[in-house]
């Protein structure tokens, strides 16, 4: 089982499995012809529909449902009436409400919008066809990454255009409140989940008991992002379990006799959240959802997105996944309408099969030449992009170089075969006209038009917008990130250890992991084989030798160890910012807001001295997943009493994490102190 994600279909650009352009048809054919033809699914064992009235009354009426509203009652000194009333208001609040005349109005709409944005969006049809016959055998959870709003329907437009059923997808409580769309978006599937639903004891019951009911049933699969928010960075993030353990919950208790799950990669040339996403990263609040909004940005339907590419890897089976990871008895001790709090082991198995599916996610998406260019561009100085340009032919020689070292690493590449090369990257850059500019032999980052007023912008104002270009930019290198990430941290193990034994580049090589687990996806207890599959592409694209005791750098392999250096360093550096703003005098205890205003600031101080080159620390994506990883870690801790959400530091760990990161602490001392892996 170790190697599930390895054999979820890799491929490089040689392999010839066969994507198809759902969108080419429907260029040649009527739209309304589409959208009414007959659709004539087969659902899980012939399961038949079910109304939305029949599924609520269904969750309403569930002994666990009527336990926990019993328990309720008695807690709050309130009726059994009162609470179920309740109940009855968060379901009609929730519930979806899946009608066939709406399937055909969004199948509609869709297609001409989607013919408008993308050039083509591309599915493989294998997997489809593997969908297919799954769906028909056991329930189906179908779990794709979350990239942009557009993913939202573009699953089930594809299911419905060949004839699989339609999903039903949990949505962000923001999308009801739009007004018409957030009911047509209903009655296409959705049902809607609050984002803070903390302690609340009926909302969990009545969220669980309505999940576990549709997968009962199956007369739909069930879609979920396990990563549980839209990625603003297009980076994995680590995975939410709560969907996860409901979705599984009825495999657990023999409710069901398997599971099947589906992850899906979905990938983008250009991201119509772009700009959006950048700013957010940069404190600029999110928009709220308003049907207004989506009025207004209609202005995209004017832009260019290139293709987009939807991957359906191979159907899992949670029974097999699960053998000898869990022991199902446990649920036999008591009744299955009882709640039950999961059990430790319950609860490994679930993180681990969350972080496999977002391992499978990454794995199966497809990466464009854009992607490559972003991870070189983002290698040479700021200024360098801003003003004197990069030379074009380095760019591009580089980016072969680069092409040939990802297909090395197994990567899957979305690169067209017959084009010459020198097209798909001028392609590349004409689409993504609002990072970059090609002028006389040479490629420039833009910043932000300056607001039209009369004061000057302040050197600070001019940091944010040249962040605001640079994070849109390290947002398309994240798309390729996964391919060589555990390839660089044993060559940054390499470079800060300055030894050539494997064991201590391996302690060296887990600390990293340790550091960085709230920024990038890492199978837990999985650390040696990931050390394993570093070592081996290295030595694969010969950069490194490898004998049974030592790792040592092949003359060929400083180009190559130096740019995987370099693709990790905004997050060291990044990180180590954070480490010395925490270590200052006056900082004791601290908000999460206070946290971020104070990087935000020193980041800003040290980029204008030139002492920071990482514009990724004025990210609050990044500042967040290092106060995870430091609560992780157990160096910050959150004060109980504390209503703001407040911290208080360890100073001297977290002087001593930085410590180790910049090689100030040597791996021996690593392996011989009590708390090595921190």
């Amino acid at each position: 089982m170790t190697n599930t994600y390895r054999d979820s279909g890799r491929a490089g650009v040689e392999d010839e499995e066969e994507f198809v352009d759902v969108l080419e048809e429907r260029r040649h054919s009527s739209d309304l012809g589409h959208a009414f033809r007959t659709f004539n699914p087969q659902p899980y064992k012939g399961a038949p529909s079910c109304s939305t009235a029949d599924l609520n009354k269904a969750v309403l009426e569930s002994q666990y449902l009527c336990y926990v509203t019993k328990e309720i009652a008695m807690e709050t000194k309130s009726s059994v009436e009162e609470v179920r009333e309740e109940a009855c208001g968060i379901l009609e609040e929730m519930s979806q409400n899946l009608q066939l005349g709406f399937i055909r109005l969004m199948a509609y709409t869709l297609t001409k919008v989607l013919k408008r944005l993308f050039t083509s969006i591309n599915v493989n049809m294998e997997g489809l066809n593997a969908l297919q016959q799954a769906i028909q055998e056991t329930p189906v959870i179908l779990m794709p990454n979350h990239r942009s709003y557009v993913d939202f329907l573009v699953i089930s437009y594809i299911l419905f255009t060949y004839d699989i059923p339609v999903p039903v997808i949990a949505a962000g409580i923001p999308l009801a409140g739009m007004k018409m769309v957030g009911e047509i978006l209903r009655r296409s599937g959705a049902f809607y989940i609050r984002r803070a639903i903390g302690s609340d004891k009926l909302y969990w019951a009545v969220l669980s008991e309505y999940v576990k009911t549709i997968v009962k049933k199956g007369f739909a699969p069930v879609e979920f992002y396990v990563e549980g928010l839209r990625s603003r960075t297009l980076k994995s993030l680590t995975p939410k379990l709560g969907m996860m353990h409901m979705v599984l919950e009825p495999y657990f208790k023999g409710e069901v006799y398997d599971i099947t799950l589906v992850p899906i990669s979905i990938s983008y040339d250009r991201v119509l959240e772009e700009s959006l996403l950048a700013h957010e990263l940069l404190g600029v609040p999110k928009p709220k959802e308003s049907t207004t909004g989506l009025l207004k940005a209609s202005k995209v339907l004017q832009e260019d997105y290139g293709s987009m590419n939807v991957n359906f890897g191979r159907p899992l089976s949670v029974r097999r996944l699960c053998q000898g990871k869990i022991n199902r008895c446990q649920y036999n001790l008591i009744p299955r309408d009882l709640p039950q709090k999961p059990s430790a082991e319950t609860q490994a198995c679930v993180n681990w099969l969350a972080n496999l599916m977002v391992r499978i996610q990454e794995e199966g998406s497809l990466i464009s030449p854009w992607s490559l260019m972003a991870c070189l561009l983002l290698q040479a100085p700021t200024a360098v992009l801003t003003e004197e340009g990069l030379l074009w032919h380095q760019l591009t020689e580089k980016t072969l170089w680069l092409r040939k070292l990802a297909l090395d690493f197994g990567a899957r590449l979305n690169w067209p075969g017959k084009v010459p090369d020198s097209d798909v990257m001028s392609s590349a850059v004409a689409l993504h006209h609002s990072i970059v500019r090609r002028k006389a032999g040479r490629v420039y980052l833009l910043q932000e038009e300056k607001p039209a007023r009369e004061r000057p912008v302040s050197q600070e104002e001019g940091v944010i917008r040249t962040a605001a270009a640079v994070l849109m930019l390290a947002s398309y290198r994240n798309q390729s990130l996964h391919v060589f990430l555990r390839p660089a941290m044993l060559a940054t193990a390499i470079h800060v250890t300055k030894t050539t034994r494997r064991d201590e580049l391996f302690t060296f090589f887990s600390f990293l992991q340790d550091v960085f687990s709230n920024e990038f996806i890492f199978i837990p207890e999985k650390s040696s084989q990931d050390f394993e599959e570093a070592c081996s592409l290295l030595k694969k694209c010969g950069a490194v030798h490898i004998s049974h005791q030592e790792v040592t750098v092949s003359d060929a392999g400083l180009e190559v160890l130096s740019f995987l250096r370099a693709l990790l360093q905004p997050f060291i550096d990044s990180y180590q910012v954070m480490f010395k703003h925490l270590c200052e005098e006056r900082v004791h205890v601290f908000s999460e807001k206070q946290f971020q205003t104070a990087v935000r600031n020193l980041a800003t101080k040290l980029i204008l001295s030139g002492e920071l080159r990482s514009y990724e620390a004025l990210s609050s994506d990044t500042q967040k997943n290092l106060l995870s990883a430091l609560r992780r870690l157990e160096t910050v801790t959150k004060l109980q009493a504390s209503e703001q959400n407040e911290y208080r530091v360890n100073k001297d760990a977290v002087r001593r994490i930085g410590d180790i990161l910049c090689g100030t602490i040597p791996p021996q001392m690593l392996q011989t102190a009590p708390d090595a892996r921190l």
